[in-house]
């Protein structure tokens, strides 16, 4: 009852793929190192990186047409 079977293993690697992979492609869109994407799997910090991205001045902001 205390172990994680193999099944269990995989699907905790799934659900990291699925939240870090997107992240992995938006940081770097918004000038931020893809490492961050990484803080997407701790609890609470996700939440707070998701505030931080929303309201962060992005590099697509600055240019000027």
């Amino acid at each position: 009852m205390g172990t994680f079977s193999v099944w269990h293993w995989l699907i905790l690697l799934v659900i990291m793929i699925v939240v870090v992979v997107p992240f992995w492609k938006i940081f770097p869109r918004a000038g931020m190192s893809r490492w961050w994407s990484l803080l997407m799997i701790v609890g609470p910090l996700n939440l707070i990186l998701l505030w931080v991205l929303a309201f962060k001045s992005w590099p697509a902001d600055r240019r000027e047409y």
